[in-house]
């Protein structure tokens, strides 16, 4: 059992001062204001751990590399930029896998990220046959987790075409299962603890036919209850929506919608290109909208409708997607300035709204409802700001700070399960781990 004095603390809603936690096998068993001498000083601004509910742990080799389109031509379109990133994709092996998951998930641990939803569909060997252990991939993942400090909710991904009609193609291949039931029988073999979340994802409406996506979200519903989380690619391009109103006659968010694949466990990811049909239906069935921000600009998608998606009834999430950027107060407050730059005004999210999206509404999403708030019985997850940096100084210490002054670097510690992390000592080592990892596979 631990105790720490926390100079200031986001609590519930509030930044209080003196705010005295104890620790005791990985959960807060006290949380409130008091000072007492025995206690562990930890100064500056303590919030509650992070999520990051959408990742590529393999894009990151990407970063920086991809601004440019083929042989060095100007830059290209979302569709050149996946050429590069399949070729990445044909090159990994578990080992290599690990090396670069491992070291992505430690650069999330310095950014406050102290959870991540993993959107896992490199399944298989090059030529698509299994390997000796069918799961060796999402394994290494799990371990990569482990090993890096952080929890995990590896969504395993149906990704079964090409294209709408279209068998698999090239490095696809090592994707695809072949059908629903066969990913489901795999995915079942993975085994989940009180730091792993074994979960499920539909690539996307292009990549799963109509029926195989009811098989997945049957799987996630399991028996029922609660059920498992369920992540989707939504209209992240117009050329999606156009691909399946041309097949089906409706729109990506209709076509899920009627496969059953909506509801309170399902986190739509990018939901960008959407029509008022497809905000009602999220909305109404109660989902969870993530909005990458960060990747989205890079990509070139657009901006998505985050106020719409929950003035419907939507929960928004953050994610880092492609890693472009790893730093999750970025997200925070790209949702907020994006909106502004879309509708030439101010105050659609208020700094709780976008750390409630950051904090508790994003570990629920993953499968993780007991993290994300400072209260007794939750999971012992802390990030503490630096409140003297260049950023932050004079800034005021409330929410206000740490979503819209503060960046990864202003992280001091990390506490993920009652385990504390020192940034400064981590920062050193995970450059020189990312700087051979992702050479490794490029």
């Amino acid at each position: 059992m631990t105790t720490y004095l926390l100079e200031k603390a986001l609590v519930g809603e509030q930044v209080l001062d003196d705010v005295l936690v104890t620790v005791d096998a990985g959960r807060f068993v006290e949380a409130g204001p008091d000072a007492r001498d025995r206690a562990i000083r930890l100064p500056g601004l303590s919030i509650p751990g992070l999520a990051n509910c959408h990742s590529h742990a393999f894009h990151r080799a990407l970063r920086g590399h991809t601004q440019l389109g083929r042989a060095g031509e100007p830059p290209g379109t979302f569709w050149t930029w996946r050429e590069q990133m399949y070729a990445v994709a044909r090159r990994l092996t578990p080992d290599s896998y690990y090396a670069l998951a491992r070291a992505t998930y430690r650069e999330m641990l310095a950014a406050g990220i102290t959870c991540v939803g993993e959107f896992h569909y490199l399944h298989h060997q090059p030529d698509g046959t299994p390997y000796a252990d069918p799961n060796a991939m999402g394994n290494a993942l799990i371990a990569a987790a482990k090993d890096a400090g952080i929890r995990i909710a590896l969504l395993d991904t149906c990704y079964l075409a090409a294209g709408i009609g279209r068998a698999p193609e090239g490095v696809q291949v090592r994707y695809s299962d072949g059908d629903a039931t066969r990913w489901a029988g795999r995915v079942d073999a993975l085994k989940g603890d009180d730091t792993t979340v074994i979960g499920a994802a539909v690539h996307s409406v292009r990549a799963v036919p109509k029926d195989q996506i009811t098989t997945v979200a049957e799987w996630a519903q399991g028996d029922g209850q609660s059920g498992k989380p369920l992540h989707v690619h939504l209209s992240e391009q117009v050329a999606e929506n156009e691909q399946c109103l041309a097949a089906h006659g409706r729109t990506p968010t209709e076509l899920l919608d009627e496969a059953g694949a909506l509801g309170p466990m399902t986190s739509a990811v990018h939901a960008t290109h959407l029509t008022d049909h497809d905000l009602a239906l999220l909305g109404s069935a109660g989902t969870h909208a993530c909005f990458c921000p960060t990747t989205e600009r890079d990509l070139g998608d657009g901006i998505g409708p985050s106020r719409a998606l929950a003035d419907h009834g939507a929960r928004l999430t953050l994610g880092s997607d492609s890693h472009a950027v790893i730093d999750p107060f970025e997200e925070m407050r790209a949702v907020e300035l994006d909106e502004r730059l879309a509708t030439q005004r101010r105050g659609h999210w208020s700094a709780i709204d976008l750390l409630g999206a950051a904090t508790h509404d994003g570990h629920a999403s993953l499968g993780f409802p007991d993290a994300g708030r400072i209260a007794v019985g939750q999971r012992a997850d802390l990030v503490t700001l630096d409140l003297t940096s260049p950023r932050t100084a004079g800034t005021g210490a409330g929410p206000e700070t740490v979503v819209f002054a503060a960046v990864a670097e202003d992280v001091r510690s990390v506490m993920v399960d009652g385990v504390l992390h020192e940034t400064a000592a981590l920062r050193p080592e995970i450059g020189h781990e990312l700087r051979a990892a992702t050479e490794g596979v490029r």
